[in-house]
């Protein structure tokens, strides 16, 4: 088909179009199609949709049946500045995404919005924290006041034996800076994604239906505001403790309850989610938020004025007066919050029959990895900036012998514990459950082969180890509340900085234990933290660069930037605010054009095609069949997302589509999974219950031998699309012939 056939061109229309949407990689149009070459037909470069070049010709379906594939993998990652932002705001991210995972819940639901973002306006603060660090206390205060620093440092030294009021006003200006380009990167994604928007009529009142309809900018916009008067007034607070260490002054005193002021307003938005949640079309609360970020504005330049021409002299000695006390008591406030948020969440999660133990505590577990790894961050780079001022001299000869604050190297101590002791649990769970796994394994080889040949006795070992590890996938709820926990006790210890000790002198005050061993913790602790950020960017770049690398690790990424930006309005963009309208208005012209369309998904593209589904209308659903393959819909989604992906929401996407919906999974698949039953009866009644009838489990591998003619036997498939598989043709030919018969009518 052309160009101009395709995108509303006098040629005639097909009878039906198969619209294929890849899962978590960056795959190419010709292999979601599994031809080459391709042609884009509509969309752009980000995301487009792909036609064959040459049309293929099936038997039995000549000319009846055009293939089509919707690529959407660059929209989460694209450039490879992009795919590496990603790495850094990782800790936005995830505390973005775990407001989203709130329990279906409603009478819990405006309470666990509000601390996931006052959690949230904790990293910003912490990430203000961080820079300041580095800039106004390893820099301004210590290194510029050590002619040993300064040595050989031209580009330090101009500031050098400077007053101590002028160093800190002009090395502000860098947190300043570091405010500002987070300011403006948030700014530019908006603009790309605003030109598609769904439709309002005749769609899903579900919640999972609302995110083709996300209009971000509103809410992202007040979120900005509220977040950056909060950056500036970090940094307002951190200047005003210095300043006010040898003494306040009437105006040093003002200037501190403006901030708090501002700081408490920031405080009380983000806890009236009635207020912060207002519809696009409310601006009222809008001209209020700006107007706070504008006030943070201007008070961060009399701030940083005073501190210049202040007449008051200067504490002398140690670190920059009052940050070390800042820092500390954000991670008492960090540490609070979490606790709380898991009191509510274990009061009002769902405790609906054979849910996991741990069901509905994903928010916990996520806001506090999303904590965890800014405060790693955070540490480290306080850590290897004082390091490289110090030139890795001995402690008893820096030029800045102060250190970086206790409350970082509590930190640091407390990440190496919580990650040590997951890693340690998480072994203990692999070789307990170990033994149930492959029990099960075995049932399902027996089933799916019950009389193997001798000779396949390797292969058959292989199949039993992937079906054990795919059953792994469930030990990984109580894995990440294990690590929310200890993420928490972390954080907790924190506040022995309170007390004026080092993690040293507290293991030396306890018999039998060498303080060594926490000196050692501390610096293999720090060197965790740098391997941990150094895999991550080269995850990145493979991830960016390798299709296969992608396909392992891309989910992180696609899972965070899905879910519209509402608790951290620094995290990446959504993808689903295009995605899901850009389908919708896709499916909406070929079914108008007479078209039927086969919606097939692989992997994450299941949610994309089931958010789809509830934005089509009934006159368009009608002509619409859904095949899902490794979905994690019910596997994932409906566990860590209960109050989105439930019951309700996979009956009405079945509903809408006149229950033309089949779902193809396989034991050795980690991800995907059945969506409604494991075990369908034999002959499901599609009047009582048509749900029965959506499940179809694959035999993994097709057989433990190789067939005649090949060396070899059959793979095993796992997680990997299957597009070019007799049952993926088969099914995919079932639901055709279905969209053929006289169109059943959506819900109404």
């Amino acid at each position: 088909m052309s160009d101009a056939a395709a995108r509303g061109g006098p040629a005639a229309p097909a009878d039906v179009v198969e619209l294929r949407v890849h899962g978590a990689s960056r795959a190419s149009a010709g292999e979601v199609l599994d031809l080459s070459p391709t042609e884009q037909v509509a969309g752009d470069r980000s995301g487009g949709f792909y036609r064959p070049g040459r049309r293929p010709v099936g038997a039995g379906d000549a000319g009846r049946v055009t293939l089509e594939a919707y690529r959407w993998g660059d929209l989460p990652a694209g450039t490879m500045a992009r795919a590496l932002s990603l790495v850094f705001l990782l800790p936005f991210m995830l505390v973005n995404v775990a407001i989203w995972m709130r329990p279906a819940n409603r009478g819990s639901d405006e309470v666990v919005r509000s601390l996931c973002r006052l959690l949230a306006l904790t990293l910003t603060a912490l990430y203000v924290l961080a820079v300041a660090g580095v800039a106004l206390d390893l820099v301004a205060w210590k290194c510029m006041a050590s002619p040993d620093c300064l040595a050989g440092r031209g580009w330090l030294s101009w500031l050098g034996g400077r007053p101590v009021g002028l160093r800190l006003a002009v090395l502000a200006l860098v947190p300043a800076g570091a405010v500002g380009l987070l300011w403006r990167a948030s700014t530019r994604p908006g603009r790309v994604f605003e030109a598609f928007r769904a439709p309002e009529a005749e769609v899903s009142g579900h919640r999972l239906g609302a995110l083709g309809r996300w209009d971000a900018d509103p809410l992202v916009g007040r979120l900005r505001s509220v977040h950056v008067a909060a950056a500036f007034g970090t940094l307002d607070a951190t200047l005003l403790a210095a300043r006010a260490a040898p003494g306040a002054s009437a105006g040093t005193v003002a200037l501190a309850a403006v901030t708090g002021t501002v700081l408490a307003a920031c405080v009380v938005l983000l806890c009236t989610p009635p207020l912060i949640d207002r519809s696009a079309t409310d601006r009222r609360l809008d001209r209020i938020t700006e107007t706070l970020r504008t006030t943070a504005l201007v008070l961060t330049a009399l701030v940083t004025a005073h501190v210049l021409a202040g007449p008051a002299s200067w504490h002398a000695g140690g670190g920059l007066p009052g940050y070390g006390t800042i820092v500390t008591w954000l991670f008492v406030a960090q540490t609070a919050l979490l606790a709380v948020l898991g009191a509510v969440l274990l009061r009002s999660r769902g405790r609906r029959a054979g849910a996991p133990p741990l069901f509905g505590l994903g928010a916990l577990a996520t806001t506090a990895v999303a904590i965890s790894l800014g405060v790693a961050y955070s540490a480290e780079l306080v850590y290897r900036v004082a390091d490289f001022l110090d030139r890795d001299a001995p402690t008893a000869v820096r030029a800045t012998a102060a250190g970086p604050p206790a409350a970082y190297a509590w930190a640091i101590v407390g990440f190496f514990r919580t990650v040590s002791i997951t890693v340690v649990v998480g072994g203990l769970v692999a070789l307990i459950s170990r033994r149930s796994r492959l029990r099960a394994a075995a049932a399902v080889v027996a089933r799916d082969h019950p009389d193997p040949p001798p000779e396949a006795g390797p292969r058959l070992r292989q199949v039993l180890k992937a079906i054990a590890r795919a059953r792994f996938t469930e030990k990984l709820i109580p894995l990440a509340v294990v690590y929310a926990c200890l993420a928490g006790v972390g954080t907790a210890t924190t506040t022995i900085n309170q007390l004026e000790l080092w993690p040293v002198d507290v293991v030396e005050r306890l018999p039998g234990l060498p303080a060594n061993l926490v000196l050692f913790a501390s610096v293999f602790g720090s060197w965790v933290v740098a391997a941990v950020v150094v895999g991550l960017v080269l995850g990145a770049i493979f991830a960016y660069r390798t299709v296969g690398f992608r396909r392992h690790i891309g989910i992180l990424w696609d899972l965070g930037t899905f879910w519209p930006r509402a608790a951290h309005p620094f995290a990446p963009p959504c993808y689903a605010e295009r995605a899901v309208p850009e389908l919708t208005r896709r499916i909406t012209y070929l079914v108008e054009r007479g078209n039927g369309v086969l919606l097939t998904g692989h992997s994450h593209g299941s949610v994309l095609a089931a958010a789809t589904v509830l934005q089509l209308p009934p006159r368009v659903s009608g002509r619409v069949a859904l095949l899902t393959y490794g979905s994690p819909l019910r596997r994932l989604y409906a566990r860590l997302f209960p109050a989105y992906v439930d019951e309700e929401a996979l009956h009405e996407i079945g509903a809408r589509v006149g229950w033309r919906w089949l779902n193809l999974w396989r034991e050795t698949d980690p991800v995907g999974g059945w969506i409604f039953s494991a075990d369908p009866p034999a002959t499901p009644d599609p009047v009582t219950d048509p749900a029965a009838a959506v499940d179809r489990r694959l035999r993994d591998p097709a057989a433990l031998v190789a067939p005649p003619g090949d060396s070899v036997p059959p793979p095993i498939k796992g997680h990997r699309p299957c597009e070019s598989d007799q049952p993926f043709t088969e099914a995919s030919r079932e639901l055709i012939e279905r969209l053929r018969d006289p169109p059943a009518p959506g819900p109404r």
